[in-house]
C-alpha cells in the first residue's frame, strides 16, 4: 500500500509548483517522484543505446534501411542525438536528485517531448520497414506522463505523526 503521502490531499493542481520559490522543497505526492526517476532510467538509457550502439539503435530499433546512400550519416545521427538526449538526462537527475522542487518542471519537459517528436515525426516523416518503439510508445507514454505532472502539481496528504 502507498503511503498518505504518496497522494494529493486536493486534485487541484497549482501552477505555481512547476517554478516554485523554494527548488529544493517538494510538496507534491511522491509518487510523482517514483514516476519521474523511473521515466529518467528509461530516457538515460535509451541515449546510451543511441550513443554506443553500433547502429545508433537505427536499425536495429528504429527499423530504418540504413543500405540507402547516406546510411552511415543516418547512423551518425542517431549517436549525435543520443550524445544530446543524454547530456539533457544528465542535466534532468541534478535537477531532480539535488532540486526535489523541480520534479514538476521535469515531468512538464517529459511531456512536451513526446509531443514534439511526434510534430517533428508528423512534419518530417522516416521511412521504416517496421513500427519503432518510439512511434508505437509516444501514445502510451504519454497519458500517464501527463498523469504524473497532473498528480506533481497537487499538494500532498501529510504523513502521518509517528
Amino acid at each position: 500500500m502507498l503511503a498518505p503521502s504518496s497522494w494529493p490531499s486536493s486534485w487541484r493542481p497549482s501552477l505555481t509548483a512547476l517554478l516554485p520559490a523554494d527548488p529544493a522543497s517538494y510538496a507534491g505526492p511522491r509518487l510523482a517522484v517514483w514516476g519521474v526517476l523511473a521515466w529518467l532510467v528509461v530516457i538515460t538509457v535509451r541515449s546510451c543505446i543511441h550513443l554506443l550502439t553500433p547502429d545508433g539503435g537505427a536499425h536495429s530499433i528504429a527499423t530504418i534501411d540504413l543500405s540507402v546512400a547516406g546510411g552511415s550519416n543516418i547512423v551518425a545521427l542517431f549517436g549525435q542525438w543520443g550524445a544530446s538526449q543524454l547530456l539533457l538526462a544528465g542535466l534532468l537527475w541534478v535537477l531532480v536528485l539535488r532540486w526535489r522542487g523541480l520534479v514538476p518542471l521535469a515531468l512538464a519537459v517529459f511531456v512536451a517531448e513526446p509531443c514534439l517528436r511526434g510534430l517533428a515525426g508528423h512534419l518530417k516523416p522516416i521511412t521504416t520497414v517496421g513500427t519503432a518503439p518510439g512511434a508505437a510508445l509516444n501514445w502510451v507514454v504519454l497519458p500517464v506522463l501527463a498523469g504524473l505532472l497532473w498528480l506533481s502539481l497537487c499538494p500532498a496528504r501529510p504523513a502521518p505523526a509517528k
